[in-house]
């Protein structure tokens, strides 16, 4: 692949869709019987998903086979991954070889081991035996090679090097830093196999509980022709503006990362139509890469799937799916936002031509694009007026009244679709491009966004489940793919419509097929990522980790920051979505929240995920690994490398966000009212903006270097009014610590004290600080109010010293790792109060009017050169 994108000679389709199934599905496909064998395989595997996450799962599968999903789940990633991934490049790929038989049952059988000797492990409480910690040595080493395999190899060296450390971590080569006891082949596998702390842990969970359902949803979507779809409703939006073809491709891949979990088939799916576009009107190869790149990496940071991780955050961060993608949702917009600006100031600074002869004002095509996705916003939230109505009526038959409203839309819609001609694929290379007429494409897939809604909103207005909202969101696209052919061809008044049922059937058996392909790959990941788990839960590491980070960065809080966000670049390197998250978030999540607490930054826990999931994703980018740039480059024929560092550059924002929300969370939507929510989207809008066109040079012209220097500084006014507000009034008043008591019993309900408290560390000694948040609660007095925290302090000699926290109260986990009974004791070291301060927000309006003073400097500037222009 690097060959010819370093040569520059862009490749061919069927490589393209080669280098997309060797990278998401497995690019061996056998034929014959064998072939017809490993379709069925994966056809039982989707609906076996499908079946688990319905709500009648409880009558139609067995307890047993319920209980041990995951190893059902895990067996069919193991066999299905040998079966569809060679293992070298020179290996066949039209039939499978002995050795791969043999490891794919090995695997399967291996991964349903706890299944088969559940009764026995059982009894053993849990613990392996002889027997056990040699399959499951067994089962780790498949694991890995199934993970090299689908994954490339640098999960399943990251995995082998964690592996190593939880057995020679006793060794004294290694570095005291990093040293611990050590564990035996025994406890060890009990840890990563036998128990659900390891490989069966919380992200296998995920993929099998969650994932699986919106990749198939994802797929059969695709196979129904939403993608299409979204790129022609993108291309004939936006095509006919200065750089339409690259704005085209930003949105297009918008929408297609709301349901796609592989940033390196967003590229391929979008790129292969936009990049000869963008090249058409003057983008260069790398340039065009660069655009898909950034607009498709983005995807896997836009709700409802991001890349799955938001599945897995709700598990690791413990808040609901709801408010996941609401924190997610401000950050991913906006930096969506800047993305079409920067492609819009790139097409104004090269005078690029535009295509097609269609005249709509800018202004206008905005508006509509915001009235699109508003009036797509308000019908996802409006439907559940008359639900409402329905169910309180009628609330015994409410779901077959509300199930026939839904296929009566839908056949209302497919009549409406069947008015126009079917969409089929436009050619970029054609010498004449014809700009879709949205007005005539768009009633020909809104039938599409049926499968949205009903996914939306059982999702976001009755809060089911995840699982449960992709089932009947995915039913319904079992409806649309089995009878969309068959129902057109009747309302267009054909007569093929017996081979266009069987074409639906065919339609829909490949979308489950494909559905469980791309789900490999996620599936291996999520194991595989579990040893990375364990390892931190059995050793400790994460505290180590901590320690490292603290030394390197000698206690300053942004440069720890900063080498946070490097260490999850590099540990992100060459690994998919789910899996770098899982990886970032297990090693580096502990280490900005312990080291903020030391440094007296509280930051909200989703906030820190998020920070680390960014900068994971951007391994996607960032030569020399980044697979997304390697897979633009392979497109637009342009060179790799140069592709991944313009991406980089166009990514800007995407890496100053996280660095901007864990200092302002108000961007995350934490503890917002509505109208301050309005307020911050506005806000950080602008924000964004601003500092995209300082970083590109040009806002209404070409910007002089201190003007350039003077948008950074106006957008770091915008999204951190807070800084300079604290250095206006200060933000915390002291308390003494032996008023504390006092002090919260006389605060209001839900007032707060910030209180630091340092201590002995239980494993080293050494003394450590941590910030704590006391809130006040419902109880008469100070007293009653630390007794319901579970909090006592003594006061001896001037110091306030901490009793330990009562167990079972939030303040025993958080002070879980300090010695309360050593020679030395745990003591408040400050204790602060809110203080009265001025509304941040007043901060906005000299940011304003700075910006109001760049605006007219270049709007003089400009106005001067068209005098002299025109004289």
């Amino acid at each position: 692949m690097s060959d010819k994108n370093v040569t520059g000679q862009a490749l061919s389709e069927d490589e393209l869709q080669e280098l997309v199934a060797s990278s998401d599905a497995g690019s061996r496909n056998p034929i014959g019987p064998v072939g017809t064998f490993l379709a069925a395989v994966a056809l039982i595997w989707s609906i076996f998903q499908v079946v688990l996450a319905s709500p009648i799962s409880n009558y139609v599968l067995p307890g047993d086979l319920i209980n041990n999903s995951r190893q059902f789940h895990l067996a069919f990633a193991l066999f299905l991954a040998y079966m569809a991934y060679p293992a070298l490049k020179s290996s066949p790929r039209h039939h499978i070889p002995l050795l791969d038989w043999i490891l794919a049952t090995s695997g399967a059988f291996i991964a349903l081991y706890g299944f088969f000797m559940y009764e026995k492990i059982v009894n053993n409480g849990g613990l392996a035996d002889d027997l056990d910690k040699w399959v499951a040595l067994a089962g780790l080493l498949i694991l890995f090679e199934a993970a090299r395999r689908s994954l490339g190899p640098a999960m399943a060296i990251i995995a082998t090097i964690f592996l190593v450390y939880v057995f020679f971590g006793s060794s004294e080569i290694m570095p005291e830093v990093i040293r611990w006891k050590g564990a035996s082949l025994k406890k060890a596998m009990s840890h990563m196999w036998i128990t659900s702390e390891g490989v069966f842990g919380i992200a296998l969970g995920v993929s099998t509980k969650f994932v699986f359902l919106f990749v198939l949803f994802g797929a059969l979507l695709d196979k129904a022709g939403a993608g299409n779809y979204f790129i022609k409703m993108a291309f004939g939006a936006l095509g006919h503006l200065k750089g339409g073809p690259a704005k085209a491709a930003v949105v297009g891949s918008a929408a297609t990362g709301l349901i796609s979990g592989s940033s390196i088939a967003n590229v391929v799916t979008t790129g292969t139509f936009t990049i000869p576009l963008m090249k058409r009107v003057g983008f260069s190869s790398e340039q065009a890469g660069a655009v898909e790149v950034a607009s498709s990496v983005n995807g896997q940071i836009m709700p409802p799937v991001m890349g799955a991780a938001a599945f897995l955050m709700v598990e690791y961060v413990g808040i609901s799916y709801v408010e996941v993608i609401t924190h997610a949702f401000l950050p991913a917009i906006i930096s969506y936002i800047a993305l079409v600006y920067i492609v819009h100031l790139e097409a104004v600074k090269r005078n690029m031509p535009v295509i097609g002869d269609k005249v709509v004002s800018t202004m206008r095509t905005v508006l509509g694009m915001l009235g699109f996705f508003a009036g797509f916003a308000a019908l996802c939230y409006g439907v559940k007026y008359p639900i409402g109505w329905i169910v309180s009526l009628v609330p015994n038959g409410a779901s077959w009244i509300l199930a026939v409203l839904v296929v009566v839309s839908y056949l209302a819609l497919l009549k409406l679709a069947a008015s126009g001609e079917d969409l089929h694929p436009d050619d970029p290379n054609a010498k004449e491009v014809v700009l879709p007429e949205v007005a005539e494409i768009y009633k020909s897939g809104l039938y599409y966004l049926l499968p949205i809604v009903v996914l939306v909103y059982f999702l976001m207005i009755e809060q089911k489940s995840p699982g449960l909202s992709a089932f009947w969101a995915t039913s319904l696209l079992f409806v649309i793919l089995l009878t969309q052919r068959p129902m057109k061809a009747i309302f267009r008044g054909e007569s093929e419509t017996v081979s266009a049922f069987k074409q639906g059937v065919y339609d829909l058996g490949v979308g489950l097929i494909d559905g469980a392909r791309n789900m490999i790959g996620i599936g291996l990941a999520t194991a595989t990522a579990g040893v990375i788990v364990g390892t931190v839960t059995l050793t400790g590491i994460g505290q180590v980790m901590a320690d490292l980070v603290e030394l390197l960065s000698g206690g300053n809080l942004v440069l720890m920051l900063i080498f946070v966000g490097m260490l999850s670049l590099v540990l992100g390197m060459g690994l998919p979505t789910t899996a770098n998250y899982i990886v970032v978030s297990s090693l580096m999540a502990g280490v900005v929240v312990a080291l903020g607490e030391q440094s007296g930054l509280v930051v909200p826990l989703i906030a820190v995920h998020l920070f680390v999931f960014y900068f994971g994703i951007m391994a996607d980018v960032t030569p020399p690994v980044g697979l997304a740039s390697f897979a633009a480059a392979a497109v637009s024929g342009g060179d790799a490398i140069k592709t991944g560092f313009i991406g980089f550059f166009y990514s800007l924002r995407t890496v100053a966000l996280p660095f901007v929300f864990i200092f302002n969370t108000d961007l995350l939507l934490i503890n917002v009212t509505w109208y301050q929510g309005i307020l911050v989207a506005i806000i950080a809008t602008i924000a964004i903006l601003v500092f995209t066109a300082g970083t590109m040079g040009h806002f209404i012209t070409k910007s002089r270097l201190y003007e350039s220097a003077l948008l950074v500084f106006i957008s770091f006014v915008l999204f951190r009014p807070d800084y300079f507000m604290n250095r206006i009034q200060p933000p915390f008043e002291m308390v003494e610590p032996a008023q504390i008591a006092k002090v919260i019993g006389d605060l209001p309900e839900g007032g707060e004290i910030r209180m630091k408290v340092a201590g002995p560390d239980f494993d080293t000694g050494e003394i450590k600080d941590k910030t704590l948040i006391l809130v006040a609660g419902g109880e008469k007095d100070g007293e009653s109010r630390l007794t319901a925290m579970g909090l006592a302090f003594l006061e001896e000699d001037g110091v306030v010293k901490m009793d330990e926290p009562f167990p079972g109260t939030p303040f025993f986990d958080k002070m879980g790792t300090y010695d309360f009974y050593g020679d030395d004791p745990v003591f408040v070291k400050t204790a602060q109060v809110k203080a009265d301060q001025l509304p941040k927000e007043l901060i906005f309006i000299p940011g304003l009017l700075l910006l109001g003073l760049v605006y007219m400097m270049q709007r003089i500037r400009v106005g001067r050169q068209e005098e002299e222009a025109t004289t």
